[in-house]
């Protein structure tokens, strides 16, 4: 199964806004794809829905619960500084590179998707992703 880690925008997108990100979580939710999460995404995500969308503590709860029912949780052991400009990016890589994923999903333009690809796991915006989805299997 085609394994994939998403940064920590596409959740936060996904569940506040919709759009393509809701759709790449409902697919995992599906069981479409795997969809790897470390402890420092989780924490990173519920970090920003409560002290920038003011999440009680029971919606965050509740969100962590989803996370935990849709998710594959691993560990990373590894630790890289493959993005310079901002360090916690490397989070993301750490948890692909744990789970063995074949793609990292993010929307962040400026210091994620410029990496392109590392160590075999390609890193592509939700869109090209789901267009990936959508081609036929060899």
């Amino acid at each position: 199964m085609l394994g994939v880690t998403a940064d920590t925008n596409i959740y936060i997108s996904g569940l506040e806004f919709g759009g393509l990100p809701r759709r790449f979580l409902d697919l995992a939710r599906a069981g479409v794809f795997r969809l790897d999460i470390s402890e420092a995404i989780t924490q990173e995500v519920l970090r920003v829905l409560r002290d920038k969308f003011n999440y009680s503590p029971d919606v965050l709860r509740s969100v962590e619960g989803k996370l935990v029912d849709i998710t594959h949780h691993v560990t990373p052991v590894q630790t890289v500084d493959v993005i310079k400009i901002d360090p916690t990016d490397n989070r993301i890589v750490e948890c692909a590179i744990a789970a063995r994923s074949d793609f990292i999903v993010s929307g962040d333009v400026r210091h994620v998707l410029p990496v392109g690809s590392y160590e075999g796991i390609q890193i592509v915006k939700v869109a090209d992703f789901l267009e990936l989805l959508k081609q036929p299997q060899a």
